[in-house]
Order: structure tokens, then sequence, then C-alpha cells
């Protein structure tokens, strides 16, 4: 791996634990870092934007994209399909950004396979109350979809074991801390710091 190059975070989480609030204000305070947008076949929901949430397409125009090689990884979530796209995954790295792909653990699965040097963290909420709670608060699902999503979400959270890092949700603004710790000592590694600090390095051993 270039360390000129950004490093590629796979970030993971049961739905309503925090993850999207949480990578967007770590994004908004750290430049250097930027997010993945995925391609999904799921409606857009209020407030969304095409292009800067998802770029949204249809069922067909995905299986085409998927035919023709140009995701990295994709995966159905309650039935729908989901896929990040490899050349512009590639084009940001290559600028030097760290990029942020926001994904279940079976995309991870996949990513890990192909990008071995790829960090990972995972984010899990405080309680399964908590949890509850905050996809109740959300005022878009019945009771039964709620149900569905808490069970999918214990099964998710199994697998936090395959993750290099951990972050707790239960306060917003520690879990952000604990988040730009993790991008703070990976872009601290020798290799990046004397890639970006060559010359004061030898005016230093000179």
């Amino acid at each position: 791996m270039n360390p000129a190059n950004g490093t590629l975070y796979i970030v993971s989480a049961p739905s309503g634990a925090g993850k999207t609030s949480l990578v967007k204000a770590l994004i908004d305070s750290m430049p250097q870092v930027r997010v993945s947008v995925s391609h999904t076949t799921r409606n857009i929901r209020p407030g969304e934007v095409d292009g800067v949430n998802y770029h949204f397409v249809v069922r067909e125009q995905f299986q085409a994209m998927l035919e023709g090689g140009e995701f990295l990884e994709h995966a159905e979530v309650f039935g729908n399909l989901y896929g990040t796209s490899q050349r512009c995954l590639e084009q940001t790295l290559a600028e030097g950004y760290d990029l942020i792909l926001e994904i279940d653990w079976q995309g991870a699965q996949q990513v890990r396979r192909l990008m071995p040097q790829a960090r990972s963290i995972f984010i899990l909420p405080p309680t399964q109350q908590a949890l509850r709670q905050r996809l109740t608060n959300r005022g878009q699902d019945s009771d039964e979809v709620i149900d569905d999503r808490m069970r999918e979400a214990v099964s998710e959270m199994s697998h936090y074991v395959e993750y290099d890092y951990l972050v707790i949700n239960d306060d917003f603004a520690h879990a952000l801390d604990d988040l730009k710790a993790i991008f703070r000592a990976n872009q601290l590694r020798q290799d990046a710091q004397q890639q970006r600090h060559q010359q004061l390095l030898s005016e230093l051993l000179a």
C-alpha cells in the first residue's frame, strides 16, 4: 500500500445505532476524510438527495452495473440492493483522502477479502432497549417492522468480532471522539508521516 494514498475504512452498525450521524459529524470535522456514496435500489427517503446520500437506481440498472463488474462489493438488505463503485473508491484513495464505506457485515467480508489493508470499525448501541427506542423515535416504521429490525440487529451485532475497532455510541460526543482517535492515530503511522514530511526529516538528520 502506498502511504501517500488514503486509508479505506469499513464502518458497520445495526440500524438505529447512530452510524450515519457519527460519520457525518466526523467528516464535517476532518476534511481529509470522505464517505463513499453507494448505489442502491431502495426508495429515496424524505430529506435525502440523490448523489449525496446514495446514488438511487432502478434494479435493472443495478444488475447491469453488477454484471459489468463495477462494484467492489454488493449486498441485499431488506429486499434492496446496495453496492460500492470500485472506480470511485480507488480514485478517492489515490487522491490521498481517507474513505469511509458504510456497509453491513456481508459487504465488509467482501471488502476485506479484496482489500485486506482496510481498517474496520463496528458501532454498537449501549443497550437493546436504547436501540429499539431510537428506531421507534424515527416514526417511520410500524411495530412489526421495528421487531424485524431488532431481530436483524442482534444478528448483525454478533459479527462485531470480525472488526478491528469497537465504538459504543452511548454518549454521542464521546463516541465521536473515539472515532476521531482511530483516524488520527492511523494518520500518524510512521510510513505515512515519512511520506508527508520528507523534507523535514531530511533536514533534521542532516
